[in-house]
């Protein structure tokens, strides 16, 4: 059995929730600037993600909704993950995003995963608080990963990471294969192999017997 673990925003989708989010009131230039700080690893991803949802701080419930519906998955990806499926093959998103945006593009698509680790932003009277909450804020990408493979009797060297963010490094670094999908300049150098699309992908886990040939 394997177990494939993908990052969600920059590799299972090219949207940014931050970023869709913020366009709701006026700050995507900022949650732009703050995101691409974070992957380069040029500040830590926790204080990144608090300064994001700062700045989301009052944002209707109803904004917070149609921006999640703007989620979309990459070309692709919902073919690569029913391909998975059909294989027996475990599937996970480990997300610093959000879990709301994450399952949205999946029913949209008609796809799902076996797991979803990510973040919430939590609402208070119809609003966003401000504040950030979840497993993968402090937390790190590795342990969620270590978590999963041994809740699933699986070997770490039996797993795939696929992440291009500097807060996929810990994933990247104890998988058995770390796969970067058009990785920052700061990951690359830690992937095994890189990606830059989803086809490509499926391409790879075939040549390395995760999927069978068609």
């Amino acid at each position: 059995m394997t177990l494939v673990a993908f990052d969600f925003d920059g590799t299972l989708s090219d949207s940014e929730m931050t970023v869709l989010l913020g366009d709701r009131c006026g700050v995507a230039a900022e949650m732009e600037a703050i995101t691409a700080r974070a992957m380069n690893d040029e500040i830590g991803y926790a204080e990144s993600l608090r300064e994001r949802a700062a700045l989301l701080e009052d944002l209707p419930e109803e904004d917070v909704a149609a921006a999640y519906g703007e989620v979309e998955l990459r070309e692709d990806a919902a073919a690569l993950i029913r391909a998975l499926n059909d294989a027996g093959v475990t599937t996970a998103i480990l997300t610093g995003g959000f879990e709301r945006g994450v399952e949205a593009a999946l029913e949209r698509e008609g796809v799902a995963v076996d797991h979803i680790v990510s973040n919430r932003l939590p609402l208070e009277e119809g609003a966003l608080t401000g504040g950030v909450e979840g497993p993968l804020i402090e937390g790190t990408k590795d342990t969620a990963l270590e978590d999963l493979a041994s809740a699933q009797s699986v070997d770490l060297a039996d797993t795939v990471a696929v992440g291009d963010g500097a807060n996929d490094l810990p994933m990247l670094r104890v998988a058995g294969l770390a796969v970067g999908f058009d990785p920052k300049p700061a990951v690359a150098p830690h992937c095994d192999v890189s990606v830059s699309s989803m086809a490509e992908l499926e391409g790879l886990l075939v040549e390395e017997g995760v999927l069978a040939r068609a």
